[in-house]
């Protein structure tokens, strides 16, 4: 099994020249966050709503408002029966599902996969349980939805970026503790314990794009109380669940400047070691997030391009299985 222990941070603040030259064009345009500013904050959570969505083709994309459940549904010109519940980013605090429309079309084009990416109501606004109950209703509706949406039950897999990679993350372990098959779990870059926000030595390091200052109020707008707590509520933090045995075939990638680096590296080690099999993607001098404000480049294309095979193998009929093995494929990674 490889040692997947991160390098503690540097206590020097990250510079421009510790990042993939590919990446400085897309680096220069991505906005300077100040979320300990409350009005800041306000204003960001509100100003997600307006994102504009987009259109790939080849893919059919509706928005559908059915109750509660605010979804965004991805249909390929020719569906396998498999489907996607994609679930984005913001540090919990920001963020739509239509900021995701062209990486939800093209992986439901690549991949044959329905794609339903979810819209989740943001912290401090709405704490927990509030996005994790309605990721819960949005898997629900994908399984109400399976022959309209010609998907089989037990070909549904769930994915996330970031903050919505941790709540992905809870959500799997959410569904097996309550009978619910889940395929596969495809986690970028996730937010997953929010002890990396109560550890302010990180504050030194100031990560480009996100910091931990910006993720100690990610993590206390969303639990509504100072991360780093003696117990959190089953489900508001994943990387803090023991018991990971019997969770489905898991893909994840972080890069090795970002702040979860080390909380990701832990909970991929974990799972392989409650028996999962788990793969992973390591991605060099690159901050978080880079392929959702850096996807058009080439790292992160090769990036896609890996991660979608995984995601079409488990979702084939008769997919893969595997038990307690970590995969760190060369022919894969991403350097």
């Amino acid at each position: 099994m490889p040692d997947l222990t991160a390098r503690p941070d540097p206590i020097a603040p990250m510079t421009i020249d510790e990042i993939d030259p590919s990446l400085h064009a897309a680096l220069a345009k991505v906005p300077t966050l100040k979320l300990e500013n409350p009005l800041m904050l306000a204003i960001i959570g509100r100003a997600s709503k307006l994102q504009p969505g987009a259109h790939v083709d080849g893919v059919e994309r509706r928005v559908v408002h059915d109750g509660a459940v605010r979804v965004r549904v991805f249909t390929p010109a020719g569906p396998n029966g498999s489907a996607l519940l994609w679930i984005h980013g913001g540090g919990l605090v920001m963020g739509s599902a239509a900021g995701d429309d062209r990486f939800c079309g093209e992986t439901a084009r690549e991949t044959g996969a329905v794609v339903v990416s979810v819209d989740y109501r943001l912290a401090p606004r709405h704490p927990f349980p509030a996005a994790n109950d309605d990721v819960r209703d949005a898997y629900a509706w994908i399984v109400g939805h399976v022959a309209e949406l010609g998907v089989d039950a037990a070909r549904i897999a769930i994915g996330g970026a970031s903050a919505g990679g941790g709540l992905a993350a809870a959500l799997v372990q959410r569904l097996h503790d309550e009978g619910e098959p889940v395929a596969a779990q495809w986690l970028f870059c996730p937010m997953l314990d929010d002890r990396t926000a109560a550890d302010r030595s990180h504050d030194l390091r100031h990560h480009l794009v996100w910091n931990n200052r910006s993720n100690l109020v990610g993590w206390r707008s969303y639990l509504g109380f100072e991360p780093g707590a003696a117990e959190v509520p089953a489900y508001a933090v994943p990387g803090r669940r023991t018991d990971l045995a019997g969770l489905p075939p898991a893909w994840l990638t972080w890069t090795d400047l970002e702040l979860f680096a080390a909380e990701d590296a832990a909970y991929a080690q974990a799972l392989a070691e409650a028996g999962v099999d788990v793969s992973f993607e390591i991605v060099s001098a690159a901050p978080h997030g880079f392929d959702v404000w850096g996807g058009q480049t080439e790292l992160a294309q090769r990036l896609f391009v890996g991660a979608r095979e995984w995601l079409a193998r488990q979702l084939a009929v008769g997919g893969p299985t595997g038990a307690g093995e970590l995969d760190a494929r060369p022919e894969a990674s991403v350097d």
